[in-house]
C-alpha cells in the first residue's frame, strides 16, 4: 500500500538524542575522550572567565564545536551554525538540547577568542595524550619531527615599504586595485603586510612561488604516527630547526635514550651537536649534494637509522590532513598567536580522528 505525502508532526516531540546515534558511531568514542580531557581543563576554564556577569557559551561546547567545524571542513562559523540548527548529530555531540536554538555566529566566535587568548589549544592537546587509554599508544622513545608552511590571510598586495602610509594611491582603482611587482625589490626586511604584520615572504624552495606565511610544525612519535607537540613560528629559514629543538627537550629529560627522526632540511653541524648534547640521538636524512653530512657512519650503521627515515614520512599525513580537511592550507586568523592556537587545535583534532581505531585495535 502506498503512503500519502503528507506532513507528519506532533504537538509534543519526545526525541532522545542518544538513542538516534547509533551505537558504533565513531564520534561516541571521540566525544568520551573529549569529555575526559575537558575535566582535566576545569582550572583553566575557571581562569578565563569571570565569577560574575552574565553566562557565557560554556568553553566545553565552545570547544567541541570547533572539533566538528575541523573533522567535517565546515569553512565559517556562520555554516557552523546553521549546521547545528537542523544536524542532530552535532547537537548530540556539542551537548545542546533538541529544543535549545543554536547560538548567532558573531556570538559564537566572539565567545571563541576568549580561548584564543589563553594557551588552550596546547593544553587541550596535553590533555587528550595524557590519558591512560591513549598515553599507553604513544612511543616513549623514538620521534620524528617536520615543518609545513601555513599561508597567511594576507594578499600579496598587502606587502608594501615599510614606514610607507600603506595606502594605494588615491587614483589606483580601490583597495583591490591592479599591481605589478616585476622588477621591484622585496624583503622582509624592507616590506611588511598590512593586513598581516606577523605573516613573512618565504618559499620553500627554488623554484618554488614566494607567499606571506607562517610555519607550523609537528612533533610525531613513531609508534602510531599521532602528533605529542605542535607549534607555529615565523618562516624563517631556520625555524624548523629551532622548533624541533624546542619540542623534543622535554622527552629529553627522560632516562633512557631518544631518537629524532627529520628530512635533510635538519642536516646541520649546529642541529646535529644540539640534538647530541640533549642525549637525542639525530636519525637526520643526509643531505650529500655538494656538500659534507653531518651525520656520519655511526648513525647510519645502525638498522634503526634506516626504519627511522621511513616512518618519519608518516608525518606528511597529519599535514595533509591538517590543511586540507581542517582548514589550515590557508588560514582564516591574522596574528601568529591566533593563527598558532588553530593549528595546534587541528593537531588535537587529527589525534582525535585516529585514536578510536587505534584504540579498538590495541584492545
Amino acid at each position: 500500500m502506498r503512503g500519502g505525502d503528507l506532513r507528519t508532526g506532533k504537538l509534543f516531540s519526545y526525541v532522545d538524542l542518544e538513542a538516534r546515534v547509533r551505537r558504533d558511531h565513531p564520534l561516541r568514542a571521540i566525544r568520551q575522550i573529549v569529555n575526559d580531557a575537558l575535566v582535566l581543563l576545569e582550572r583553566e576554564f575557571k581562569a578565563l572567565y569571570s565569577p560574575i556577569g552574565r553566562p557565557s557559551i560554556a568553553p566545553e561546547k565552545l570547544l567541541r564545536a570547533m572539533l566538528l567545524q575541523a573533522f567535517y571542513s565546515i569553512r565559517s562559523e556562520r555554516l557552523l551554525m546553521e549546521r547545528l540548527e537542523y544536524d542532530l548529530l552535532f547537537r548530540w555531540f556539542v551537548d545542546i538540547g533538541i529544543d535549545d536554538p543554536a547560538w548567532d555566529h558573531s556570538v559564537f566566535s566572539k565567545n571563541r577568542d576568549r580561548l584564543l587568548d589563553g594557551d588552550i589549544a596546547a593544553k587541550f592537546l596535553g590533555a587528550i595524550l595524557s590519558q591512560p587509554k591513549v598515553k599507553r599508544l604513544l612511543s616513549t622513545d623514538h620521534f620524528s619531527v617536520d615543518g609545513t608552511l601555513i599561508e597567511a590571510w594576507a594578499s600579496m598586495k598587502s606587502f608594501r615599504p615599510k614606514g610607507g602610509s600603506g595606502e594605494p594611491p588615491s587614483d589606483s582603482g580601490g583597495r583591490n586595485a591592479e599591481a605589478d611587482f616585476h622588477g621591484e625589490r622585496r624583503s622582509n626586511e624592507t616590506h611588511a603586510s598590512t593586513t598581516d604584520p606577523d605573516a613573512r615572504l618565504y618559499k620553500k624552495g627554488k623554484g618554488k612561488e614566494a607567499k606571506l606565511c607562517f610555519m607550523g610544525h609537528g612533533l610525531m612519535e613513531n609508534r602510531h604516527g599521532l602528533l605529542v607537540d605542535a607549534c607555529l613560528t615565523e618562516a624563517s629559514g631556520y625555524a624548523e630547526r629551532v622548533a624541533a629543538l624546542t619540542m623534543i627537550e622535554p622527552f629529553a629529560e627522560r632516562p633512557q635514550a631518544i631518537t629524532l627522526g627529520a628530512d635533510k632540511a635538519y642536516d646541520t653541524k649546529d642541529f646535529v651537536k644540539d640534538l647530541r648534547s640533549m642525549k637525542v640521538t639525530p636519525h637526520v636524512a643526509q643531505s650529500i649534494n655538494g656538500r659534507r653530512s653531518a651525520i656520519d657512519g655511526r648513525t647510519t650503521r645502525h638498522c634503526g637509522y634506516k626504519v627511522s627515515l621511513r616512518i618519519r614520512k608518516r608525518i606528511e599525513e597529519a599535514f595533509g590532513w591538517i590543511k586540507t580537511v581542517a582548514g589550515q592550507d590557508k588560514t582564516k586568523f591574522r596574528g601568529r598567536d591566533r593563527v598558532g592556537w588553530a593549528f595546534t587545535f587541528a593537531a588535537a583534532a587529527y589525534d582525535l580522528v585516529r585514536l578510536p581505531k587505534l584504540m579498538a585495535v590495541s584492545s
